[in-house]
């Protein structure tokens, strides 16, 4: 009943809004800001800040801080009210018989501003600026600004907004302020770059609106100023505008020829001021500027080219997002995101599912970061968005939403070099109102490429739409074939879904998380080598967690190679290795030749050769110069000269914007372990219930009836209270339980899972014998569910114990995450200690996947999924719940060694070859140990091939595996 009164209001609050908000196709008017306006001297005034907030109709306000979401600040707002923002704002007197103009960059959904109770404006639609006129309304001394604000209305329901964030999105979410401009002034400048046949000499293309919003006809002059990154002036025009009515505007254009500029790419993102000014009588009356980056998009068959490169995607998808702020965040954070994502290799960003803030833009510009910048729009006739059960996705009345949210993005987002695609939508049915607003996109902007993100192929959602890029959500290791099949560029709109809805499972081992690396690079290389994929994004860049004020946690969780407090997680060091721009071939069988070592090397950048990336080369900690002169997208050697007491090398590459890409260690010579020289005879005891086994100091404890290590004792203490035992831990995909839509349900309460051993019911026959190299025990044991199987252990002089198992499997858990030999001890020994072989020869020290490592167990018992709103101190791999850290419970791969102890430096260590993997954690008051013989990547449903490749099935499937440890 609630929701259909919902869609009710929402069906009539569209008709309504059809009518007020219907467009003609083209932009509203958002003028640049000034830098001067005449003979003030700040022309623009800020407007963040505290504000007074109030449902309309109650009389009681409270201090709200704009920019932000009111829900995020503990205010509610109910379905169909409005929140109403006030304040006092103070013109100031220099800014008498000027045009004073407001502007807001983002409110949710829909506003209504008001001066001194006189309306203004009214806007619907988020995350897109808007302005107005208010100078009519100003009065003398104090005014009273009001900003009436409905959270979803129409613009919300077809971008999914507040559902999307799993809470009303609601308020003003982005900076606010008034500046003050001329009568005459300039209404907009839109800036185009093109090259010529060669890409050497360029035409800056300026369209420059010119206002009279004075009584009495206007002329100026308009004065551009093209300054390279110097200061110093490359190009200098001026027009005259025509003599302007009251009331009009002149349109000029000019097209000016820029000799052999430096062009913007992102691994070289070289930007140019321009500087528009006009002039009346020769004196300037304002002045605004522009960031300029020469660069040209264009498509040819099915790869996109920039500056006439065709270029490869490598990204992420992006939501603006903070746990405390929501969808509000700050120019800090913006500029820190794309830093962030920009040293990890990427060089694109999809803003998902709404246009970025201004300031993102702008860090994108300087950092060197392509943009697809994607319209509010998503889900249109998708069964995640239920509204369409109600509504007709063909009907003409959505139409001019749809065109505004298109055309909004664009004024704003128009003069970025760093935007080289327009996205119309999000996950949506192709139709002929999708066919209009494309035209309208390409009428208004034919320098830039289109998308629509639906699938290409297949009979998922494939209507057959006609952006000018292809998309597919979602594909395996073999999707990348497909796209030298298509006409178009294919582009990986979201692909490789970090494991979030797997929630329990991830509470419980955030090694699921570590895993992520290895097939990304197998997927990733898929993409690079074929022409017809343009690359992709992965799903998602940042956790989308919120930790709303009355204590819950809600969102779609944990899905990004970054949290929400921007720290690195497994995911993100996994991502900066696929992503290298700089890829080693033969790093474990390098070619060499006499003195000579050659490493196969390929150079994934788009537009530089790797001369332009500083090579460091240490030889066993000396330094040796090494270069190469590899063209972008090919390959070679790298040549390093070595001899024969050679034994590491190790290569560092740091790219030309001053972050390191890549680091590789190469070993020459194996690492020999010392071996255990000496020798222990076990000695065999017994009495009814058990056997007694000395070894080495440490005497065992085993059942009669079971056929288990009950105990191993070291002296006095307690090291080992049970096992080693076969262990089946089932692979999880519960995601915490919550009813939902589309998976919008992280919650505070979702707990690990306990993880135990099979349970054994009896071991019919045990049998021991001595041998040369020790004792061995022979044991056949049943277990639940009719499984039975063959235990040894082998207690060897060398002091190690070797446990074998064979079983026949009949349990109900058919698809195993992990299963091996898992092992009990007491609490204390809560250091963990670990070497393994690695995929990478260079880790992080704060990734959990580094290949040798010391973590303590430091456990917490949480009342949530995570501590609820307070910034972490410490690193992500040192977060904690009752399992412990998350360095200590995660899965460690490829294991050749691991210990735990306790103060003393007691305790157990396993031995490998390489080829386990061992997770540790505390549960019921013991830390459990398993050493697994086969272990996959978790139940992530959404990340298909090459993720899920290692998956099986054992049912009535024989598993047989080892565990060796000593007691230290």
């Amino acid at each position: 009943m609630i929701l259909k009164k919902i869609y009710s209001f929402s069906i009539c609050l569209l008709l309504l809004l059809n009518t007020t908000y219907a467009q003609q196709n083209k932009p509203t008017r958002l003028s640049p800001l000034p830098l001067k306006s005449e003979t003030v001297n700040t022309p623009v005034i800020s407007l963040n800040g505290d504000w007074n907030f109030a449902i309309k109709g109650e009389k009681e306000k409270k201090k709200i801080v704009v920019p932000g979401e009111w829900e995020m600040q503990g205010f509610k707002v109910g379905d169909g009210e409005t929140a109403v923002y006030s304040r006092e704002i103070s013109i100031p007197g220099n800014w008498k018989d000027k045009k004073v103009k407001i502007r807001f960059d983002g409110i949710s959904s829909h506003a209504i501003v008001k001066l001194n109770d006189e309306v203004v404006t009214e806007h619907e639609g988020s995350f897109v600026p808007f302005e107005a006129d208010m100078t009519r309304f100003i009065k003398s001394g104090q005014n009273i600004l009001t900003v009436e604000v409905q959270a979803l209305t129409i613009s919300d329901r077809l971008a999914c907004t507040s559902q999307y964030a799993a809470h009303t999105v609601g308020g003003i979410l982005r900076k606010a302020l008034i500046f003050v401009l001329p009568d005459l002034n300039i209404a907009d400048v839109t800036i185009t770059t093109f090259f010529d046949k060669r890409y050497q000499n360029a035409t800056l293309q300026l369209n420059t609106s010119i206002a009279n919003e004075s009584e009495k006809n206007a002329v100026a002059v308009i004065r551009y100023r093209l300054k390279d990154a110097a200061g110093k002036i490359v190009v200098e025009k001026s027009l005259t505008t025509k003599d302007i009515n009251p009331g009009g505007n002149d349109l000029l254009t000019l097209s000016i020829p820029v000799k052999k500029p430096v062009q913007w790419n992102t691994e070289q993102p070289y930007l140019y001021q321009l500087e528009t000014a006009l002039l009346i009588g020769g004196r300037v009356t304002e002045s605004v500027s522009h960031q300029v980056g020469f660069r040209q998009i264009e498509i040819k068959g099915n790869r996109v080219l920039v500056n006439g490169s065709a270029i490869k995607l490598r990204g992420v998808n992006r939501h603006s997002v903070h746990p405390l702020t929501g969808r509000s965040i700050s120019a800090d954070l913006d500029r820190k995101d794309a830093l962030l994502f920009r040293d990890a290799n990427c060089n694109y960003i999809r803003t998902s599912h709404y246009p970025p803030s201004e300031e993102f833009l702008a860090a994108a510009d300087e950092l060197g970061l392509f943009v697809e910048n994607e319209s509010s729009l998503t889900w249109i006739e998708h069964d995640a968005s239920p509204i369409w059960k109600l509504w007709n996705y063909k009907d003409e009345k959505f139409l001019p939403f749809m065109i505004n949210a298109n055309i909004e993005k664009m004024q704003a987002g128009k003069n970025h070099p760093s935007v080289i695609i327009w996205s119309l939508g999000n996950e949506s049915r192709w139709s002929p109102l999708w066919a209009k607003v494309l035209a309208v996109v390409k009428q208004l902007d034919p320098s830039r490429p289109t998308s629509f993100h639906d699938q290409c192929w297949g009979g998922y959602n494939n209507a057959g739409s006609k952006a000018d890029i292809a998309n597919y959500h979602y594909p395996g290791i073999n999707g990348a074939v497909a796209t030298d099949t298509m006409s178009r560029p294919v582009l990986f709109g979201e692909y490789a879904h970090i494991s979030d809805y797997n929630r329990r499972e991830l509470v419980t081992d955030p090694g699921v998380r570590a895993a992520y690396g290895v097939p990304l690079v197998k997927m990733y290389d898929s993409m690079y080598a074929h022409n017809g994929c343009l690359g992709g994004a992965i799903w998602s860049g940042i956790d989308d967690v919120f930790h709303m004020p009355d204590g819950r946690i809600n969102g779609y969780g944990p899905w990004g190679p970054i949290d929400g407090w921007r720290r690195p997680k497994p995911e993100y060091w996994g991502m900066k290795k696929a992503y290298s721009p700089v890829v080693l071939k033969n790093i474990d069988k390098p070619h060499i030749n006499g003195q000579q070592l050659q490493l196969e090397i390929e150079n994934r950048y788009d537009f530089i050769s790797l001369k332009n990336v500083a090579i460091s080369c240490k030889i066993d900690g000396a330094d040796v110069k090494v270069s190469s002169d590899i063209a972008p997208h090919s390959k070679g050697y790298l040549t390093i000269p070595i001899n024969k007491r050679t034994d590491e090398i190790y290569l560092t590459f740091k790219d030309p914007r001053g972050f390191i890409i890549n680091e590789e260690r190469i070993n020459l010579k194996d690492k020999i372990e010392k071996s255990v020289t000496a020798l222990y005879n076990p000695s065999l005891t017994e009495n009814d219930a058990a056997y007694f086994v000395e070894h080495s100091g440490v005497v065992y404890t085993i059942s009669k009836t079971t056929g288990i290590i009950t105990s191993a004792k070291k002296g006095n203490k307690l090291v080992l209270s049970q096992g080693p035992v076969v262990c089946v831990v089932p692979m999880n995909s519960e995601d915490g339980g919550k009813p939902n839509v589309a998976g919008e349900t992280y919650q505070n309460d979702i707990y690990p899972l306990k993880n135990y051993p099979l349970y054994t019911l009896f071991a019919s026959e045990i049998k021991t014998q001595q041998t040369d190299t020790g004792l061995v025990f022979s044991i056949r044991t049943s277990y639940i569910n009719d499984t039975k199987g063959n235990i040894q252990y082998l207690f060897l002089k060398t002091g190690i114990v070797k446990v074998n198992y064979e079983i026949d499997y009949k349990g109900k858990e058919e698809k195993p995450y992990q299963y091996g030999m898992l092992m009990e001890l007491p609490a204390s020994y809560s250091t963990l200690d670990w070497k393994r072989k690695g995929a990478f020869t260079v880790y992080s020290p704060v990734d959990i996947a580094r290949s040798e490592g010391h973590a303590q167990l430091n456990f917490r018992w949480l009342p949530a999924v995570e501590e609820w709103g307070k910034q972490p101190a410490k690193d992500w791999k040192d977060d904690a719940n009752q399992l412990g850290s998350n360095d200590f419970r995660s899965t460690k791969k490829e294991i050749f060694n691991v210990a735990l102890t306790d103060e003393q430096g007691s305790g157990v260590e396993a031995l490998s070859n390489g080829k386990q993997a061992s997770r540790s954690w505390l549960q019921d008051q013991h830390i459990q140990f398993l050493i697994a013989d086969y272990s996959n990547n978790g139940s992530e449903p959404f990340y298909g091939s090459p993720f899920t490749e290692n998956r099986i099935n054992i049912k009535n499937k024989q598993l047989k595996g080892s565990v060796s440890f000593r007691i230290k």
